[in-house]
């Protein structure tokens, strides 16, 4: 094992790229990007340079930080939210993530019909239509249920080239969410979708103590094994749907509600996810596949343009909130992870449960809607 393989190493690396995009995010040209997208930014430019692993020699710390940190930091984010900011925000995320998931298909089968990818990619084309749809619907639960059913997985370079492409473009869209509300702001002014305030309590002023510390742990541990529990015993729910409504219920104790530090030690979790997405975001597996690589990127681009467009114009009809917009565009593209942080960098903490309860409603919506775009494929 090559020391960029090494677990250690590779954990401080994206730990270090973590504390580089926060100071960066607070210098005068950082705070234009903000901490989120430096990160995914740092770690990529890291990972393409061959200093720490990619997609295409991923280590199990990835899949250790996909599987467990990444859901963990949701439920300490659900710690710190007051359950009555849905009442008003909830609406209208759910409304628009529903139209973006009706975005996301449509853009689908233009891009099916102008791109042709079914010319270089044959049968698996309509595989690979299903895996994207589920993908930038929920997320890479979606894409990985779809692959496994037809056996996709087992493509060898055409999956991985896949993967490469989804984190590319799911890159690139995080990069165009955060500059789409002052983008479209010049052309079409907007207005924030009002909601209750407060909605996180002590987000600013908590201050993570040790009694604090060793509650959270526990909490996080407990409530992932008996999501997975819940899982494991009824399938058909995911354990995310039991992870976040745990997170929920205890959100709303007294006893929960005196604990410091969960906003913030869930939003570091949420930032070493996505330096792992950054790590993921390699361009060289796609060039290695030359043709079949070009037409998936172009198929997954011209997928990702169309339910941008779709979602600005049908969103702006229904709330003109270039934010929430974004937000919401952000947990169909890149999951409700990357919502929460989008939440985050536009300072609209209001947002952060409507954001992980669309992406967990994209979870449960995605697999679905892919296999009715092979379906009538």
């Amino acid at each position: 094992m090559s020391f960029i393989e090494n677990p250690v190493y590779v954990l401080g690396v994206l730990c270090l790229m973590v504390i580089a995009s926060v100071y960066a995010s607070k210098t005068k040209l950082g705070k234009n990007f903000g901490a989120a997208l430096l990160v995914i930014l740092f770690t990529a430019i890291m990972a393409n340079l061959e200093l720490i692993p990619s997609a295409s020699n991923s280590i199990p710390l990835y899949d250790g930080i996909f599987t467990y940190l990444a859901p963990i930091s949701i439920f300490y984010l659900l710690l710190g939210v007051n359950l009555t900011s849905i009442k008003k925000a909830g609406a209208p995320m759910i409304i628009l993530f529903l139209i973006g998931s009706l975005a996301t298909t449509l853009g689908v089968l233009l891009a099916w019909y102008l791109i042709s990818p079914q010319d270089i990619l044959g049968e698996d084309g309509k595989i690979i239509a299903g895996m994207l749809t589920g993908t930038y619907t929920g997320g890479s639960v979606n894409f990985n249920a779809v692959a496994l059913e037809y056996g996709f997985q087992e493509r060898g370079i055409l999956y991985a080239g896949t993967i490469a492409v989804d984190n590319v473009i799911t890159t690139l869209w995080i990069i165009v969410t955060l500059s789409l509300p002052v983008i479209l702001r010049t052309f079409w002014k907007d207005k924030k979708v009002k909601t209750t305030k407060p909605d996180m309590e002590g987000v600013d002023s908590e201050q993570l103590n040790f009694n604090s510390l060793i509650w959270l742990l526990f909490l996080g541990v407990l409530a992932y094994y008996i999501s997975e529990l819940v899982s494991n015993a009824v399938p058909q729910i995911p354990s995310i749907l039991t992870l976040s409504t745990i997170g929920i219920l205890l959100a709303q104790t007294g006893f929960v509600r005196k604990l410091k530090g969960s906003h913030f030690l869930g939003l570091y979790l949420v930032y070493i996810f996505l330096a792992v997405i950054g790590a993921y975001c390699e361009i060289s597996s796609v060039i290695e596949l030359q043709e079949v690589g070009l037409t998936l990127l172009l198929f997954a681009s011209a997928i990702v343009f169309l339910h941008g467009i779709i979602v600005i114009v049908l969103g702006s009809l229904v709330y003109r909130d270039w934010e929430m917009i974004s937000i919401v565009s952000q947990a169909n593209i890149g999951g409700g992870t990357t919502a929460i942080a989008m939440a985050e960098s536009f300072d609209r903490n209001e947002l952060i449960l409507p954001a992980i309860l669309v992406g967990t409603l994209g979870n449960a919506l995605g697999t679905y809607l892919g296999f009715l775009v092979v379906y009538l494929l």
